[in-house]
């Protein structure tokens, strides 16, 4: 896919990157991506795709915007509160990079509705607060052998991997799914919402651009994927760690 003159000043530190380059640049104009969720998580992944030059992107939310949320979901203001926020990103999408293109659903999304929504995109993020979501993308995703990668966060504390079950490793193995994973839903007392347990507003940013990376990495076919690996972020003790996933 061709890029016009501006496209090639706008994006000129990928174009001269090893790894990107032009053919990296062009298949991220050619990509499209669903982001589920537009709070902690997506504003950033949202921001970064947007910055980066994806063609499209999908925006999944049934929220309005809240004075809560402006602490972490960094894609929004206080001009937009309690309008819905597929329309606040989609206006700061817009203000960033007018030549992304901006889908709203403006849905929850759920297991009757997942399949549909995720049939037309290349990949999808998801960076949704619930476990039900979580669940109904993973599996979207796995029968329509499309790419996830799934961040999470806790109140200090987050973890990001790419899942893609329909593949296998080098040895022969299949990549593990969301449900190996997590096989049952955590309970409350175990995985805490972050309104009765509160979050650090910044790691939602350090999390989701992970994610966005992570997502461009797929697109453009460079580096080494986390998929069958789980990266695991401690920002009290600024610890990482990467491990491998059954």
């Amino acid at each position: 896919m061709a890029l016009t003159d501006d496209e090639l000043e706008r994006y000129a530190r990928h174009i001269v990157l090893p790894g990107i380059g032009g053919p990296g640049q062009a298949r991220f104009k050619a990509a499209r991506v669903l982001v589920i969720g537009a709070g902690g998580l997506g504003a950033p992944v949202l921001q970064y795709l947007a910055a980066a030059g994806v063609g499209t992107l999908g925006i999944v939310d049934d929220d309005a915007v809240s004075l809560s949320n402006l602490q972490r979901q960094v894609i929004h203001r206080t001009a937009d509160l309690d309008r819905p926020k597929t329309e606040s990103a989609a206006d700061a999408i817009a203000a960033l990079n007018p030549h992304v293109a901006v889908e709203r659903h403006t849905l929850r999304l759920t297991a009757r509705n997942a399949a549909e929504l995720v049939e037309s995109y290349d990949l999808v993020v998801d960076g949704c607060d619930n476990f039900d979501t979580r669940y109904a993308v993973a599996d979207a995703c796995a029968a329509a052998r499309k790419p996830l990668v799934s961040g999470a966060v806790g109140a200090f504390d987050g973890t990001l991997s790419v899942f893609k079950p329909y593949e296998t490793r080098p040895s022969g193995k299949p990549y593990p799914g969301y449900r190996d994973l997590v096989p049952v839903p955590p309970s409350d007392e175990q995985a805490p919402a972050c309104e009765t347990a509160g979050i650090l507003g910044a790691l939602t940013g350090v999390i989701g651009s992970m994610m966005a990376l992570e997502a461009l990495k797929e697109i453009a076919g460079t580096g080494e994927s986390l998929a069958g690996r789980l990266l695991m972020y401690d920002s009290r003790d600024a610890r990482v760690q990467v491990i491998d996933l059954a």
